[in-house]
């Protein structure tokens, strides 16, 4: 855990519902950045596609460009040295490089801004959502975005945090390598539909917790959007016992709504003294062919 994090931080999350149209988007991340520092955040939380979610990516497209050149993440970073706090930026769709084809796709990248406003660690979604729900609902992750192929961790104030956005819940190992890593906190974005999040939201989140023995820190999509998707909220706070911090619920508002959480980090060694699930966890042997 970092030296120089305070033992009970303020965590703040952005319950949203995001649209098409980026610049408004990106304008209630900042009122948001500045409304949590001036609550006594120490880290502001966002969901997955914060600056926009369009599932028709023929108009979204227009709004899909380089890390570089992304206005949103301009804005936030702006917010963010303007207000002296750490932003997690659930993740962002931005012009990926070519593949190994030549074909240009997106990542689904998560950000971690420092109270300078400098990115401080990126992350690209690992796993693409690509599903046939009983609901009639189908999604392609994959036929736009290119998957992410690196494990992120970053120091910040909640100490060692890592990295993972949505459908990566559903992956153990990449859980447990993150508690592998002794992470203290996990960010876990998501822009969850209403029949997984009914079904399966809470159940992972706490899990995930459980297994790495770490606070979860989910930031979620919530409502009806624009693009005519409905997502499940409940953005959620869980502490390494499992129990539910923070349960936002429906919340939501035109700007996003913002949910608290003081995170007691002294928590996180005292689960791991009563259950020492990770320094007691031994590779598994190989199967009999």
């Amino acid at each position: 855990m970092s030296e120089s994090a305070s033992t009970r931080p303020r965590v703040a999350l952005l319950q949203m519902t995001t649209g098409i149209d980026p610049a408004a988007n990106a304008a209630a991340m900042a009122a948001a950045v500045a409304e949590a520092a001036g609550n006594g955040a120490a880290m502001l939380f966002t969901p997955e596609m914060s600056g926009l979610l369009d599932r028709d990516r023929a108009r979204g497209s227009r709004h899909v460009v380089a890390e570089a050149e992304s206005p949103v993440l301009e804005t936030v970073r702006n917010a963010a040295a303007k207000a002296g706090i750490w932003v997690h930026i659930g993740s962002l769709a931005v012009q990926a490089a070519k593949d190994e084809q030549g074909v240009a796709r997106w990542a689904n990248r998560a950000f971690v801004i420092d109270p300078a406003g400098e990115i401080a660690a990126r992350y690209d979604k690992i796993h693409m959502f690509d599903v046939d729900l009983a609901s009639g609902e189908t999604w392609r992750e994959s036929a736009a975005y290119q998957p992410g192929e690196a494990v992120v961790t970053v120091d910040c104030p909640l100490g060692r945090l890592g990295l993972a956005i949505c459908y990566d819940i559903r992956f153990p190992a990449l859980f447990e390598e993150l508690g592998r890593l002794k992470c203290d906190a996990i960010a876990i974005p998501a822009a969850f539909t209403v029949p997984t999040g009914r079904a399966h939201w809470h159940l992972l989140q706490r899990a995930r917790a459980v297994e790495a023995s770490a606070f979860v820190i989910a930031a979620a999509q919530v409502g009806r959007h624009a693009d005519g998707r409905e997502t499940y909220g409940h953005s959620l706070v869980v502490d390494p016992w499992g129990d539910v911090l923070l349960d936002m619920g429906s919340e939501s508002g035109p700007h996003g709504v913002l949910g608290y959480a003081d995170i007691d980090l002294a928590r996180i060694g005292e689960i791991r003294q009563q259950v020492p699930s990770l320094a007691n966890r031994r590779a598994m042997p190989r199967s009999n062919p």
